[in-house]
Formats: C-alpha cells, structure tokens, sequence
C-alpha cells in the first residue's frame, strides 16, 4: 500500500501533535530520498518526543544530508535529549566522518545521555581507534556507561581490553555482566573462555545465557 507522501506532508503541518507523530511514523516503508524532506519539516518540531523520532529517523533513512544534519543538531542543538539522539543516529548511519564528533562528544559532553549514545555509536562504527575513548568510559560512574563501553569495545575487537573489562565479572548490575559476556565472545582469549565459563553459571538466567551463546561463538570459530 503506498503512502500519500502529499497527504502526510499536510499531517506533518497539523496542529494536533499526535497527528504529526503518526504522519512521521507512517514514513516507515517510504524510500529514504521521498521520506527524509519529509522527516526535516519536524525537526524543529515544540512537540520534543516527535522532534527526537524524527532525529534518530535520519539514521534509519539515510541520504548524503542526513549526516550533516545529525552533526549540526549534536554540535549545536540545546536539548540534551535531542543531541542524544543525533548521537544515536550517527551511530546507525555508519558513516566513518562521525568517529572525531563522537569522540569530541564524549570528551567534551557534561551530560551522561549524550555521552552513552556517543560510546554505543563508536562501538558501532568499529574503529578500533575507539579504544582509549571506550576505556575511560569503564571508570566512568555511571553504570550505563561502563554498559556501553564494555559492549563497545566488543564491537571493535579490542583484546587488548579483557584485563579490564574482565573486572566486572562480580558486578552488581546483572546488565554489566552480560554485556560483558557478550563482549567477550568476541574477544577470544584463554581469560575470556575462562571468564565465560564462570559467567555461564550466574545466578542471572540473561547473564548465563549471554555466556553460553558466547561460549558457543567462540567453538564455531575454532579450527577444525
């Protein structure tokens, strides 16, 4: 069924929010090049949940502008929330021009949001020249934080992290440790099996299950 694209165009103008927030989500299946003219008239939208559905749309539907609007809204952008979000987003475009903004991001951001989306984001782009960034992430005092970085870290195959990461194998947070055992499945050293193998007794069902699919990745990986 196609969509009205001049129709939801007239919605994106309507005075009633939530009229605007369906316009926008009816978007889904539209092409990129038809949906992101669309997604820019409520960028600046007063109503902030559609603004930050149609932030984060920019990383979904991707077009050659959409990374320079992402960049623009998390350098300059007021809300907090907002530039979250385009920390997000940049993350799915997987654009390798977004590594230094995110960095910078998440040096220079005082806010933990900003500075969460920005470390999933790098763990997304897969540039092992993350790894600094990720690793003071892990002492960061947020537990979100250190979430992020330890599955960040994962993602860009940073052996040389399983020293640390695998201080939070006794974390508190059951989140922590598997994201942790999820992580190490991708980063195949004899301490992380080790690690795994103890992870996959945790008296959290997500945690030992994390362990054991990862346990699982790594013995498909192993040589015949």
């Amino acid at each position: 069924m196609s969509v009205d694209l001049a129709h939801v165009s007239a919605q994106l103008e309507n005075e009633d929010a939530k009229v605007r927030l369906l316009a926008l989500v009816s978007l889904r299946d539209v092409p990129a090049q038809d949906a992101v003219p669309l997604i820019k008239k409520v960028l600046k939208d007063e109503h902030v949940p559609l603004r930050s559905m149609a932030v984060f749309s920019l990383g979904i539907k991707q077009t050659e502008e959409c990374y320079d609007i992402l960049i623009d809204i998390l350098q300059n952008e007021p809300d907090y929330g907002i530039r979250a979000d385009a920390a997000g987003a940049l993350g799915y475009l997987n654009d390798p021009r977004a590594f230094e903004p995110l960095v910078r991001a998440f040096h220079e951001e005082t806010d933990w949001l900003v500075r969460f989306s920005a470390a999933v984001s790098l763990g997304n782009l897969g540039n092992p020249e993350a790894f600094n960034v990720l690793m003071k992430a892990l002492d960061a005092p947020e537990v979100v934080l250190q979430q992020a970085a330890i599955a960040a870290l994962g993602e860009i195959g940073a052996i040389d992290s399983v020293d640390k990461i695998l201080t939070f194998a006794q974390a508190e947070d059951w989140l922590v440790r598997q994201r942790l055992a999820e992580a190490l499945g991708k980063l195949d050293t004899p301490k992380s099996r080790s690690a795994l193998n103890y992870l996959a007794k945790d008296a959290h069902h997500q945690v030992s299950q994390a362990a054991r699919l990862s346990i699982e990745a790594l013995a498909m990986s192993d040589p015949a």
